[in-house]
């Protein structure tokens, strides 16, 4: 048979099975062909999120999950972290806040379909990428290639989870909400580093492995070209409908596995930002050209909690993510994507069964449509960045927008366009709470320089051999003894302290003084330090603390990074410079405060306290009680002005900070910190704070959170919304209001709007919390909002002239005006 013959056979296997898979006792019958997966027999459309677990709390499970199906979402997709789980070889823990299980049942339970990405590498800005650490000590083990010790780990893991999904029934094929899984991650960035057929051979054997566990559900790989037959392989960045090359074989569909709505952050960099009308374009570009799944990552990212984050990554993961990482709906992202999904939903029926047509109009201009008897739905791209498209498409005129996509579900009526945001916007506030800051008193105890070591060794040594990532200090320690002939002859000359460390940071001390930190930098973690210093006759010691910020996440040979000081030598003496790399160093893990667990009431106990203010001595704990902040809006801690360390609350981690690490804005990458409500009593909690380099203590403050200011910004060129068409039963596209631009507001729960602090329709400019009256602004437009919108949990304002303008007199010259409205919501009375 050919091989043309062979793929027509395939497809009509796949096409029998799809229409015959049907509901048995609530199992789903997942298939797939080229267009679509299929879940019993009917093909869908889509709309997946990523929510991590670990990186939000049990209890803010339901609220995420909740906002995420309001959202228009149909699909959870999360990664199941090997190290979180067996963190000792043999030894699980999926219970409590690990409870994955309880998170996929939660999942099903709001009707919602499930992606479960079981590693074993996950990346995710996770610590050592998700792999447990003792896996690097396993005898002769090279990860992610054709190695026998790293396969029987991993086909050990990935049984593990399988089986514990089985047992508690969560793949479709028994009636759970898991359609699909995923083996390996991104395996195209580090496959050139194995030769001789190794990468090709573990790829295979990861998807044999893989399937071979028999869940009844499709398995994908991200970000790997030659995937096996066995899996689907899918695409990872921000415009897969551009630089994806297709599935490897005709029977595949196109899945969008990361879909990246923001760039995540590190210390000491600008965040890389994405807009609601980026993200629109990209997902609508990708259903146009045969796309039928796409997930957001992040689609609500959370925080890093404890030591959780990867190297230089910042605590806050994906605040830019249609949720903030404070679990407040970030708009118009959330909004103009959920409208989105709705006008993908008003077309689905035809692009899944139509024939796919395209219409070039220019290099940069077309539209594509899929059509079948009286179906069809049609995407007009406009790549012009600064030129508007006028198009004629099935004899009528169309107008898009610059590097916008318009969407008709009729291929007559556009519904959506991408550049074109009828969602609120909203501004996030920070609120320094009364309640929790009063009567704040800190007191602190100061970390003392250790004299002994654990481990001694000709040269310093490795950090992660020794600490074995239990903690993220360890201390090198070294003594020199000088006489008057060493010491430079004029007083006035200082010796320099010179050493070159591998990430991510140090403190030196000389005779006991602190004498300055040092650190790299994500892309570049090796770094060197120097410093003048006091020596004197006899012995002096010299104190190097290093600190991680989280091991690195990514990349090949992650069992071989090594960090730790490599390098010292004093420069400028007497006698010239003096290389102490082989002088034999002490070395100390961790800190006693850790030791001791000072985060804890008990273990704070176990130190003498004092009364802080001010700025303090390097290597100081700070503790103090407080009671929650009114209300509850969320709950976040500003660290400003203090260094870099970490922040307990009631003995849980709630991450790192570096606050002394600015990015090129001169501010630090994160300066509030977020405090789950689920972690605080009514009154006495405990606060502990660890700062490594002297902040100021007296600006550490309590806030509360919240988006209650909204926005609305409108133009009359704009289409209605969505919202006002539906698909009537003979698949027509039929009205269901006024089809005019509106500007809506809605509040959050339990709150009204009480005040209009802008209003304007004419020409005004700004963004949500900053808008500015323009050249022409109709004189009644705060009253006609206030009569709409004063009291009530929403509203909406027709964007009409007629409203505003009655006489048709105002500003003729400008041509399309805006209606921009500002309000502010507060808790009913």
């Amino acid at each position: 048979m050919s091989e043309c013959g062979k793929c027509m056979l395939t497809l009509a296997i796949v096409f029998f099975l799809a229409a015959h898979a049907k509901e048995d006792d609530g199992k789903l019958a997942v298939t797939y062909d080229s267009r679509s997966l299929i879940i019993n027999g009917r093909r869908e459309f889509l709309y997946s999120g990523s929510v991590h677990y670990p990186r939000l709390p049990v209890e803010m499970w339901e609220d995420i999950l909740d906002k995420c199906k309001e959202g228009g979402l149909n699909v959870i997709q999360t990664y199941v972290f090997w190290g979180l789980h067996e963190p000792v070889k043999g030894q699980y823990n999926f219970t409590g806040k690990y409870d994955v299980v309880k998170f996929f049942k939660m999942i099903a339970e709001r009707g919602m379909w499930a992606t479960m990405r079981v590693g074993p590498f996950v990346q995710a800005e996770w610590n050592n990428g998700g792999y447990p650490f003792w896996l690097r000590k396993e005898p002769n083990i090279t990860y992610r290639t054709d190695n026998p010790t790293f396969k029987e780990n991993t086909e050990r893991w990935v049984t593990k989870v399988v089986s514990l999904m089985k047992k508690h029934k969560l793949f479709a094929s028994q009636g759970g909400p898991i359609i699909l899984s995923q083996i390996e991650n991104e395996y195209d960035h580090v496959r050139g580093a194995f030769r001789q057929g190794a990468a090709e051979r573990y790829i295979k054997w990861a998807a044999d492995m893989a399937v071979a566990q028999e869940t009844g559900v499709p398995w994908i790989m991200c970000k790997q070209k030659d995937a096996p037959d066995t899996v689907i392989n899918a695409c990872n960045g921000r415009h897969c409908g551009e630089t994806f090359e297709g599935p490897n074989a005709p029977n595949k569909p196109y899945l969008w596995t990361e879909n990246w709505t923001t760039q995540f952050k590190s210390f000491g960099e600008i965040a890389s930002q994405r807009s609601a009308e980026d993200t629109a374009f990209g997902v609508a570009r990708w259903f146009s050209k045969n796309g039928s799944h796409t997930n957001y990552y992040m689609y609500y990212g959370g925080t890093n909690f404890a030591r959780t984050a990867s190297d230089f990554a910042t605590t806050g993961y994906y605040d830019e993510a249609p949720i903030d990482h404070f679990g407040l709906l970030r708009e118009p992202k959330y909004g103009h994507l959920k409208d989105l999904h709705h006008a993908l939903t008003l077309s689905k029926k035809a692009i899944l069964a139509g024939t796919y047509k395209i219409e070039v109009f220019g290099p940069e201009s077309e539209v594509r449509y899929y059509e079948k008897g009286n179906l069809c739905a049609a995407f007009i791209w406009n790549n012009n960045t600064h030129v508007s498209l006028k198009a004629k498409f099935k004899g009528k005129e169309h107008t898009v927008p610059p590097k916008s996509i318009s969407i008709l579900p009729d291929c007559k009526t556009v519904v959506y366009n991408t550049d074109h945001i009828l969602a609120q916007h909203n501004a996030r506030e920070f609120v320094r709470s009364e309640k929790a800051n009063k009567g704040l008193k800190w007191e602190k105890t100061t970390e003392s320089l250790p004299t002994k070591g654990n481990v001694y060794s000709k040269s310093p040594l490795e950090q992660f051999a020794i600490t074995e990532d239990t903690t993220d200090y360890l201390w090198y320690r070294t003594s020199i003894d000088l006489d008057n002939v060493d010491l430079p002859f004029k007083k006035s000359t200082r010796p320099a302290l010179q050493l070159r460390c591998l990430g991510d940071a140090l403190l030196a001390f000389v005779n006991g003084e602190f004498i300055g930190t040092g650190h790299g930098y994500h892309r570049q973690s090796e770094f060197p330090f120097q410093a003048p210093v006091k020596l004197k006759e006899g012995v002096n010691d010299i104190t190097i603390l290093t600190t991680t910020v989280g091991m690195p996440d990514s990349g090949s040979y992650m069992e071989r990074r090594v960090l730790g000081l490599r390098f010292l030598e004093i420069q400028g003496l007497g006698t010239g410079d003096l290389d102490l790399s082989y002088n034999g160093w002490h070395h100390t893990i961790g800190l006693k405060g850790e030791k001791l667990k000072y985060f804890t009431k008990e273990g704070a106990k176990k130190a003498e306290w004092t009364e802080a203010k001010g700025l303090g001595e390097p290597l100081t704990w700070y503790k103090a009680y407080f009671d929650a902040p009114e209300g509850h809006d969320p709950v976040a801690i500003r660290v400003v002005n203090m260094t870099k360390g970490m922040i307990w609350v009631n003995g849980e981690s709630i991450g790192r900070y570096w606050s002394s690490f600015l990015t090129l804005r001169q501010t630090p990458a994160q300066s509030e910190y977020h405090i789950p409500r689920s972690y605080l009593k009514h009154k006495d909690n405990f606060l502990v704070i660890f700062d490594e380099a002297g902040g100021n203590i007296d600006t550490v403050q309590i806030e509360t959170v919240n988006r209650n200011t909204i926005c609305s910004n409108v133009y009359e060129d704009m289409t209605a919304s969505v919202y006002t068409w539906t698909r009537d039963d003979s698949d027509a596209l039929s009205l269901v209001d006024d089809a005019q631009p509106k500007a809506s507001l809605k509040c959050p729960k339990d709150m009204v709007i009480s005040h209009v602090d802008f209003a304007s329709f004419g020409n005004p400019y700004g963004v949500c919390g900053y808008f500015l009256l323009g050249n022409c602004t109709s004189p009644n437009s705060q009253k006609i909002v206030e009569e709409r919108c004063l009291g009530k949990d929403s509203c909406q304002i027709p964007v009409n002239r007629d409203l505003f303008d009655k006489d048709q007199k105002l500003c003729p010259d400008v041509a399309y005006k805006n209606l921009a409205v500002q309000a502010k919501c507060s808790r009913k009375d």
